[in-house]
């Protein structure tokens, strides 16, 4: 009887790639598995079919042989001397079915033994000064610990003996069908041990719930999203593993004043017209006291000015970032008779053509109105 073409029998194309191989021979091979067809003498023969197709042509030099020779390829000695498929050179069953249905049936991959403790996380709020300077905090928080009375051992007595079932190997094999498996010991949940009485106070767990209490050092220069890992800090793992860790991320809160930027700062400063129009000299916060700002005469709304190395030393920097303080001119309110009346005085100054070389911004501004109604009219 002659053999169906390899790629006919995968349903794929003469130029598919690898990853697209395995797609088909997944969903051919589960089709026509012997686990879900018994007693199937036609689905057996197929998933022999399709595993032989894919040996050969996820084998780059076999299939470049196939694709040249066809099945000859494969009898009579050639191909180096090799065998047929499915007879040495190619992957067996346990790699293929390591990789493809390892999740599916429970196998692949080697021995595994009693896993350790989960890692668990804590989310700490800090202002913006105790992100920047450093804080020491106690955190509280529920997790698993080793159970005192057996500590840890899961065992009334602290007395363990060799599981009977997996002989001390912590895992025990099965046979699946054609494929023989190995998976952690039920018994002993991997651990090869166990034991006669429970611990009363942790059921034979070898952990309890408890409130951990911590005191935990944030460096100097954190900011949102940094995690500090405290090894060993995280729950208690099964008996006879090491615990987790614990992982603490860094929230920093908003701040009323400045916004910060990786190592620089930001903040806005208002100033009266006044101000900005005849120059002065105003103060401004930084995280290390005050500093001074020199406001030249005409400066216009948005201008920003740099202090150098006011900002922040980060956890990862050499040196300060820079604090930027944009300056914004506030228009006065709640004023008085007086003061409405010197504006007053002051506006009328500005009536006339003399009024554009004062108000240079509102010049241009006025200027491109025209333009663009002259442009939507015409």
């Amino acid at each position: 009887m002659s053999k169906r073409d390899y790629y006919e029998v995968l349903g794929v194309g003469r130029t598919a790639t690898e990853d697209e191989l395995k797609k088909a021979y997944r969903r051919c091979a589960m089709k026509h598995h012997p686990d879900r067809n018994p007693g199937d003498a036609a689905a057996e023969a197929a998933f022999k079919e399709c595993k032989e197709a894919y040996e050969v042509l996820s084998d780059g030099g076999k299939r470049r042989m196939y694709d040249q020779h066809g099945h000859a390829a494969f009898e009579h000695g050639m191909g180096g001397g090799n065998a047929g498929p499915g007879f040495g050179g190619g992957p067996d069953v346990g790699d293929i079915f390591g990789d493809i249905f390892g999740n599916i049936f429970g196998g692949g991959g080697g021995p595994r033994g009693p896993r350790r403790g989960a890692d668990i996380g804590y989310v700490m709020e800090l202002d913006l000064e105790e992100a920047v300077a450093g804080v020491e905090r106690r955190i509280e928080l529920p997790t698993l610990v080793e159970c005192s009375p057996c500590k840890g051992t899961g065992s009334e007595d602290g007395q363990l003996e060799t599981c009977d079932t997996c002989h001390g190997h912590g895992q025990v094999r099965f046979q699946r069908g054609i494929f023989s498996m190995q998976q952690p010991c039920p018994s002993c949940g991997g651990r090869g041990k166990t034991f006669k009485t429970p611990c009363p106070a942790c059921h034979g767990n070898g952990r309890v719930e408890e409130e951990k209490v911590l005191q935990v050092k944030v460096p100097a220069g954190v900011d949102t999203g940094d995690r500090i890992r405290l090894s060993g800090e995280g729950e208690a793992g099964p008996p006879g593993t090491q615990p987790g860790d614990l992982y603490v991320e860094v929230r920093v809160r908003p701040h009323d004043i400045f916004e910060r930027d990786g190592d620089d700062l930001h903040c806005e400063v208002p100033i009266r017209i006044s101000q900005a129009a005849l120059g002065d000299t105003v103060r401004v916060p930084t995280l290390g006291g005050e500093a001074e700002i020199r406001i030249p005469s005409e400066t216009q709304t948005g201008k920003v000015f740099r202090l150098r190395d006011k900002g922040v030393k980060s956890v990862r920097s050499r040196s300060p970032g820079d604090l930027y303080c944009k300056v914004v001119v506030e228009t006065p309110v709640n004023l008085t008779t007086e003061q409405r009346e010197l504006l007053d005085r002051f506006e009328a100054t500005f009536s006339g053509d003399g009024a554009r070389r004062h108000s240079p911004k509102s010049s241009t501004f006025v200027d491109g109105v025209k333009g663009f109604w002259e442009r939507m009219t015409s």
